[in-house]
């Protein structure tokens, strides 16, 4: 697996990252009557509190299986959200701290108004992020799902994708967007996504030479990110090469035996596991043909695997989905497919309930394969291939389902 940063994000971003995307604070100075005041009321507020109001401590849970660089299966279990509750801060040094702190935020924006909820007053979002979409969520079902799995799986078998030869490169280019779920000044959790962009990845059969190119990462050069392995580490499901994938079994029942076998322990649940490693697999390889229709009807053997009638890749591209919902934290991931050809055109996370600030029905993860092909160099871009810029604005697809 591709192992760079991945771009997904699904937790608030923390005071540093903050600090280094929004413009810096003002540097306000307070009166003194200004300031005997704030104090009166924050001691007053701290006098009155009760036992029974500690602050919340119990710790964040990890909510599983992404992410721009990696693919899902790569990362590690992605970070856990962290709630947007504060603790209470006792004494009076700290009570004064944090009013200058919020006095600061005010003078700094744009009307200097009184407060977050102030007419005219913006909150500003991070920097290169749109609100997420908000979409319906159409209930899934097993019904028809069979059927389509066996149309995905042919079509994928009758793919004609040419065997890379020595010195070549298997090239990926998608457009993707991920979740920034950042809290506002006001204390209130929004949720706002990456523009949707571009974003191209070169590997080698046996993963030991890459390159990675997201322009729009404003932490990664525009000329992109070495992906070379010189230490050749052991290849996995979760970090495979073209070379591996070659090795494993095209039977689905053999395939899905190893998918749970092989990830054991990880992840929010064997079978919430072994469908993201499989999604993982597909999202941004190029996968041998034979394989990747073992794979799909593999995943419709993973209970909770269901059939949405229809989805929306980060290109607008509507289709049918191949999709299962994260129990513990409700976000459902779909596999989306030309409704005629069947092929694979992207992936899109949506939230199926309220969990953490994120509202259900936020699209909080968006892609689409635009080109698979094998090439003869990294950063070669096969014929009619647009380079790596930043996407016009597929960003906010169709909101109908």
């Amino acid at each position: 697996m591709i192992r760079t940063p991945w771009r997904r994000r699904e937790e608030p971003l923390d005071r540093a990252e903050l600090a280094r995307l929004l413009p810096a604070p003002g540097d306000p100075e307070l009166s003194s009557d200004r300031l005997s005041g704030l104090e009166e009321h924050l001691m007053t507020e701290i006098r009155n509190r009760t036992p029974d109001t500690a602050p919340d401590t119990a710790p964040a849970t990890s909510t599983g299986a992404p992410p721009a660089g990696l693919s899902e299966g790569d990362r590690a279990p992605r970070p856990a959200r962290r709630s947007g509750r504060r603790p209470v801060l006792v004494g009076v040094a700290a009570a004064l701290a944090l009013a200058a702190a919020g006095v600061a935020g005010l003078a700094g924006s744009p009307d200097g108004s009184g407060g977050p909820e102030s007419p005219g007053r913006a909150v500003t979002p991070p920097a290169g992020a749109v609100p997420a979409p908000v979409v319906q969520v159409v209930r899934g079902s097993t019904a028809g799902l069979a059927g389509a799995v066996a149309d995905i799986s042919g079509a994928a078998a009758r793919a004609e994708l040419p065997e890379p030869g020595p010195g070549q490169f298997l090239y990926v280019r998608s457009l993707v967007s991920w979740l920034v779920s950042w809290e506002g000044a006001d204390g209130k959790n929004r949720s706002y996504v990456d523009e949707i962009h571009p974003r191209e990845v070169w590997m080698s059969p046996d993963g030991s030479k890459g390159r990675l190119i997201e322009p729009y990462k404003k932490d990664l050069d525009r000329d992109g990110i070495t992906l070379d392995d010189a230490e050749g580490g052991e290849r996995t499901l979760n970090s495979p090469s073209y070379d591996y994938l070659r090795t494993l079994p095209t039977d689905p029942d053999l395939l899905v035996k190893k998918v749970y076998d092989e990830t054991e322990g990880m992840g929010n649940g064997p079978d919430q596991q072994a469908f993201s490693t499989i999604g993982d697999l597909l999202r941004e390889q190029v996968v041998p043909p034979k394989l990747a229709a073992g794979l799909y009807r593999a995943a419709a053997r993973i209970p909770g695997v269901v059939l949405v009638d229809d989805s929306v890749d980060a290109a607008g591209r509507h289709g049918v989905a191949i999709a299962r919902t994260d129990e513990e934290d409700g976000s459902r991931t779909e596999w989306i497919f030309d409704r005629e050809t069947y092929t694979y055109l992207g992936e899109r996370t949506v939230q199926t309930r309220d969990v953490e600030g994120v509202k259900a029905g936020t699209v909080t993860g968006h892609t689409a394969v635009t080109d698979r092909a094998v090439v003869d160099a990294v950063k070669q871009r096969p014929a009619g291939s647009a380079p790596g810029e930043r996407a016009a604005s597929p960003a906010t697809p169709s909101a109908g389902t």
